[in-house]
């Protein structure tokens, strides 16, 4: 069954898989390579290379024999045939026979055409070959006429350097002989021994060579051997020696570097070093070690410098910028002093040219006595109401705000307190300012902080525009203001005077724009100009913390413009401004000359009053509020609060003065320092009032706890404190005070002040008695017997003792009888026994006064 399906079965036909006939060709190649081991051994090794062919299919079906240059096989193959593909007839097969298929035209011309590129590629890669032969062969050339000459160069500096050498040697040896001959004819004149003879006087040259100026032996120096000479391997034996055919030789880059440094060792010998004068910065101390440091010498010889003035100090120890002067200019340095305050050098720019200089909106300032109407003509001016957003009606921060007139004209306004408290406030706004309306109630005249505002606008030098306020109420005489103004040496035009004056009604709007009008008229004379078209320059009116927003400064700018972005210097605080505000609360790109500004981005609340100006960089800032904090603290020691030495003594030698210790808190920074110095005038020689933390913002946990260990009162004026630092205060029983009108501030603290006082002690006289005989009673003591010759006499109350009108006791009474009845009192005229708590010293015709003592609270 087997056989028959084997039979049966088709057999396959034959077919050559691969073009052309097939041979069986030579894949390895063999050889032999020579290695070479140290100690002069080698032998040989045989190598084989192999090599594999690579076949790939063609676009017809066929396979082709990847060549080394596969791209140009690739090339050829891809190139179309030079006419269109017909199809193949089909193979013929019959039984036993296998015959290949014949070629077509087409596939015997696309054959003939690969072979044809690859006999041409073969042709270009020949020649490439050949010319990279050719550059090959002439590099080497190059480069082995480059080594020649370059082993010439280096044989003949060798030789050179040799002949020097030998040359050296020759002389030393010359001169070792001459030396030699001298010193054995002194010491043949000396001893005059026998000649020696010539054998003898050649061995006695030798060796004399060999002996050096003292008699001892001096070995010859070895020499380096000559030029073909062998040299002898030192170290160890590496691979790479062993099997290098030549030695290494010193190269050309090595010479030229050891000469190099032998010309500057005789150079350094030679000339003189030249003394470099440097520029020594020399701040207002200095340690001596900076010092040595920046004049480039040691220490050690500044020591030895300042040793020689009579200074005694150490490397660490700091020195003053005189000595370091002298020090420097005796070391031959140019001494620079400079002064920590140098970093504000440049802060405020020069003055500016009157052509840049182009005309600003005037800035008026609204002052006056409390209760006058100043907020309410400026809320008229304004068409706003910002009174009625104030605690108790009155002003208690300065605000700036800028007025919009018909045909585009400006004004910026400044609204001041009028209560005592704010009298700082009032100072800045008329320093700040170029006109100041003075304005008075016309049923109340001139009061105490009209006057305050005067002297405010007189010492700044600024026109004063008087506005006689409340012309509407019944029976007012604006006129009599005039003439209380006459007392103050201000003299209005109806008068014959300078000043200007407008009687207004703020409720009404009387007189508004007449108001206006002179202000502009006054603004008109001053002729006020600025420049625009430079870093922007000002001050601080107003700075609060804010829930959400942090620091935040009211600026007035005076010159310059004032951008989004700037880095501003304010005070003892600096920050990028990140927002800006106009005083409507329109975000603004930037304010110009007059224009108040809120700004955000400030690291804290700068001082009101302080001047703020824009700077470079934030390191010039930095360094800026560095330097101020360092100079503030310096100016305010930590022991300022207990007061001089003299005032200290003096407390330790009567009573303690008792302090109510306070922190105060509130929302402007104006007000914290209105608030803070009125409290801080209402201390007495026995209380007085201590402010331990006075800052802007809520009250927080810090505050509680200082107050805790201090037992200090917290004092909110328009804040709150946040919930953890209400809870704190409850535990601690840390007592909170909010107050929103300043009034209330003072009159508490007033009152808590007030109770510390220690009572005054008042003696109302009663009566006295004369002693008519003195009387000694068993068990009780001596009792006198008096008559009351003035008032009375009461039991209980206090009397004294007078002999001659001096006193001689004072106490209290024992007992006070009326025959043999105790009684309370006995009046004029009548007779009675008196007997002294522990007092027996009684005579006769000595005067008892008797007297009460009442204790009167206090009052500041």
């Amino acid at each position: 069954m087997t056989d028959q399906k084997t039979e049966t079965r088709p057999k396959k036909t034959l077919s050559l898989s691969r073009p052309n006939r097939l041979v069986l060709q030579k894949t390895v190649d063999g050889g032999q390579v020579r290695q070479n081991f140290s100690h002069g051994r080698s032998k040989s090794v045989a190598v084989e290379v192999r090599r594999k062919r690579t076949y790939k299919q063609t676009a017809d079906g066929g396979m082709t024999e990847v060549e080394a240059h596969r791209e140009v096989a690739e090339e050829a193959l891809k190139s179309p045939p030079p006419q269109a593909r017909t199809e193949a007839p089909a193979m013929k097969s019959g039984p036993g026979l296998v015959r290949a298929r014949e070629l077509t035209d087409d596939e015997k011309a696309a054959r003939a055409h690969a072979l044809s590129v690859l006999k041409r590629a073969e042709g270009e890669n020949r020649e490439r070959a050949q010319d990279a032969a050719r550059k090959k062969a002439l590099e080497e050339e190059e480069r082995e006429e480059a080594a020649r000459r370059e082993e010439e160069a280096r044989r003949e500096e060798e030789a050179r350097l040799q002949e020097e050498r030998e040359k050296a040697e020759r002389e030393e040896a010359a001169r070792v002989a001459a030396e030699a001959a001298a010193e054995a004819a002194a010491n043949k004149k000396a001893a005059a021994p026998a000649a020696p003879a010539p054998a003898d006087r050649e061995e006695d040259s030798a060796a004399a060579r060999g002996r050096g100026r003292k008699g001892a032996r001096v070995e010859p120096r070895r020499l380096t051997p000559k030029r073909g000479e062998a040299k002898r391997r030192t170290g160890r034996l590496t691979i790479a020696q062993a099997l290098e055919d030549e030695e290494r030789m010193r190269s050309l880059a090595s010479l030229r570097r050891s000469r190099e440094r032998e010309k500057r060792a005789r150079r350094r010998t030679d000339e003189p070093v030249a003394k470099v004068v440097r520029d020594v910065v020399l701040p207002e101390t200095i340690t001596v070690q900076e010092l040595a440091g920046r004049m480039a010498q040691r220490s050690a010889d500044v020591i030895m410098a300042l040793m020689k003035m009579g200074v005694m100090a150490t490397t660490n120890q700091s020195i003053d910028a005189d000595t370091a002067e002298l020090i420097v200019t005796e070391f031959g340095h140019r001494p620079k002093r400079v002064s920590d305050a140098d970093v504000e050098i440049g802060l405020k720019g020069g003055d500016d040219i009157a052509g840049d200089m182009i005309a600003r909106p005037p800035v008026v300032t609204v002052m006056g006595h409390v209760d006058h109407g100043k907020t309410s003509l400026l809320d008229a001016l304004r068409s706003s109401d910002v009174a009625g957003g104030e605690a108790g009606g009155i002003t208690q921060h300065i605000g700036a705000y800028q007025v919009r007139l018909e045909g585009g004209r400006r004004v910026t306004f400044i609204d001041t307190p009028g209560h005592a408290a704010f009298t700082a406030m009032r100072a800045r706004g008329a320093n700040i300012t170029d006109i100041v309306i003075l304005v008075v109630a016309a049923d109340d005249g001139v009061m105490p902080q009209t006057v305050e505002a005067i002297d405010h606008a007189k010492a700044a030098g600024v026109p004063i525009v008087v506005a006689v306020n409340k012309i509407d109420r019944p029976g007012v005489d604006p006129s009599r203001v005039r003439n209380e103004l006459l007392q103050h040496d201000l003299v209005v035009e109806e008068f014959g005077g300078d000043v200007l004056s407008v009687d207004v009604s703020a409720t009404r709007g009387v007189n508004l724009d007449k108001l206006i009008e002179t202000v502009l008229l006054q603004a008109e004379l001053l002729e006020l100009k600025a420049n625009p078209d430079r870093s922007a320059e000002g001050v601080v009116i107003e700075s609060r913390i804010e829930r959400g927003r942090g620091a935040v400064a009211t600026l007035l700018v005076r010159r310059g413009t004032l951008s989004a972005g700037d880095i501003v210097v304010a005070g003892r605080e600096w920050g990028r401004v990140r927002a800006m505000l106009d005083d409507s609360g329109a975000a603004a790109k930037s304010a110009g000359p007059a224009m108040p500004v809120e700004i955000l981005g400030l690291g804290g609340t700068p001082a009101a009053g302080e001047e703020f100006a824009v700077v470079s960089s934030e390191a010039r800032a930095r360094e800026i509020t560095e330097f101020r904090g360092r100079r503030e603290r310096d100016l305010k020691p930590a022991a300022a609060e207990r007061g001089s030495l003299e005032q200290i003594l003096e407390r330790m030698g009567g009573e303690a003065v008792k302090e109510l210790p306070l922190i105060i808190k509130a929302d402007m920074q104006g007000s914290v320092e209105a608030i803070q110095s009125s409290v801080e005038k209402l201390s007495v020689d026995e209380v007085a009032v201590r402010v331990l933390h006075a800052g802007v913002g809520g009250v927080n946990e810090s505050d509680v706890t200082l107050a805790n260990a201090s037992e200090a009162l917290i004092v909110g004026f328009n804040v709150r404190a946040n919930p953890q630092a209400r809870a704190l205060a409850r535990r601690d029983r840390v007592e909170l005070r909010y107050y929103a009108v300043i009034y209330d501030v003072l009159d508490d603290i007033k009152a808590l002040l007030s109770g510390m006082l220690s009572p005054v002690s008042r003696e109302h006289f009663l009566g006295n008695a004369e002693i008519l005989q003195v009387f000694n009673i068993s068990k009780v003591g001596r009792i006198a017997g008096c008559r009351v010759t003035e008032g009375l006499v009461r039991r209980g109350a206090r009397v004294r003792l007078l002999r001659d009108s001096m006193v001689i006791h004072e106490g209290m009474l024992s007992t006070l009888r009326r025959f043999k009845d105790e009684v309370r009192e006995v009046r004029g005229g009548l007779e009675c026994g008196m007997g002294f708590e522990n007092y027996q010293d009684l005579r006769e015709s000595d005067v008892i006064e008797c007297f009460d003592v009442e204790e009167v609270v206090r009052t500041l």
